[in-house]
């Protein structure tokens, strides 16, 4: 009999492990996220009236899935404390919903990294074509250490690079970011369900 509790307390123990995990990983999704979101460089360059707001719907997914990654953690830490077959019933609902958050945001951050850039390329030559010497302009310049459009470089050699170069190198790091944290923890959520599975039906069903 003492075998048998004292095995149980290493399942219950092992979910409680496997639940932290989760919470971990939900913290470190909504941090990558809030980061996206409040980058102060990112911030300044999509700042203006009219700028594009398609590349902040990924970061949105990603915060959504992060805090509910850390909600859903959490109670199947409290589950797993004190063993309650419905929060962890709970916690295993809601696993299929932040899957598929998280597939989501990788999708989009892939699927869609060509359109962003685009939009924001655009929006950058409206705008510079309206007002080259505009403070967003100046913004566009300094973050990204660029000059001008493709159409109109400017005459200065420094820096060399156009700033429709400069947005395509600069949205790709980001968007391969949303796309390699979403699916990345994705793939990680899959390789651990299985066990997790276990563990909670040798601890409902002891």
């Amino acid at each position: 009999m003492g075998k048998v509790e004292g095995g149980m307390k290493c399942v219950k123990y092992l979910l409680f492990v496997f639940n932290f995990i989760f919470w971990l990983m939900g913290s470190f999704v909504l941090a990558v996220g809030l980061w996206l979101r409040f980058d102060p460089e990112t911030v300044s360059l999509l700042s203006g009236d009219k700028a594009p707001d398609t590349f902040f719907i990924g970061v949105y997914i990603l915060i959504g899935a992060g805090s509910l990654v850390m909600l859903v953690g959490f109670f199947g830490c409290c589950g797993a404390v004190r063993e309650s077959q419905c929060l962890l019933g709970s916690f295993f609902a809601c696993l299929l919903i932040i899957f598929g958050s998280e597939v989501a945001a990788g999708v989009f951050g892939f699927l869609n990294k060509d359109k962003i850039i685009e939009d924001v390329q655009n929006f950058y030559t409206k705008t510079y074509n309206e007002n080259n010497n505009g403070t967003l302009i100046m913004s566009y310049q300094k973050v990204l250490n660029c000059c001008g459009t493709i159409a109109s470089p400017c005459s200065d050699p420094e820096p060399d690079k156009d700033c429709e170069t400069g947005i395509k190198d600069f949205f790709n790091s980001k968007l391969y970011i949303i796309g390699y944290v979403g699916i990345g923890i994705a793939g990680v959520m899959v390789s651990q369900e299985k066990r997790r599975k276990a563990i909670n039906h040798a601890l409902c069903c002891d």
